[in-house]
């Protein structure tokens, strides 16, 4: 008969729990697994103490990062970038707007962020009229910036 131990949680995981989480697992798991991964510790005071001191040391390191995410979401906000492309006499262009068009406008613009096209949630439609748009940017810490879009025509 398989008895269980209580463990303190290291690190998030999904089926189980989050940091500093005190769960009761199978003794075989315990040692098989999550022990010798560094996913967790077995319980007692000490340990309890100690990952709990971790998680609030964690907390306000991220709390840091994300305070200095919110200054480049505040930057992000007064950018506006323009795109010129090709376009008939009724505003409609010839093809769309590209998320890499609208990287290389914020690269042109001077923004020193380490962007990948990936990150910009463009709009549903393709833009694929002249006018005014707003893009998201997704930050780390679940922060999201919106950038003004302005397509013109070539001239």
């Amino acid at each position: 008969m398989a008895s269980n131990v209580e463990v303190v949680l290291k690190e998030n995981l999904e089926h189980l729990g989050s940091i500093g989480d005190v769960v009761k697992v199978r003794r075989g798991y315990a040692r098989n697994y999550l022990l010798p991964r560094g996913l967790a510790v077995v319980a007692s005071r000490g340990n309890v103490k100690q990952v709990e001191h971790e998680k609030a040391v964690q907390a306000q390191r991220i709390a840091k990062l994300r305070a200095a995410q919110e200054d480049i979401v505040a930057e992000l906000a007064k950018v506006t970038v323009m795109v010129a492309k090709e376009a008939g006499e009724d505003g409609k262009l010839f093809g769309s707007v590209t998320s890499s068009e609208v990287l290389e406008g914020l690269k042109a613009k001077g923004v020193e962020l380490e962007l990948d096209k990936k990150k910009l949630v463009m709009p549903e439609k393709t833009i694929k009229e002249v006018g005014s748009y707003e893009i998201g940017v997704k930050l780390p810490y679940g922060l999201t910036a919106i950038i003004k879009l302005e397509v013109k025509t070539k001239a």
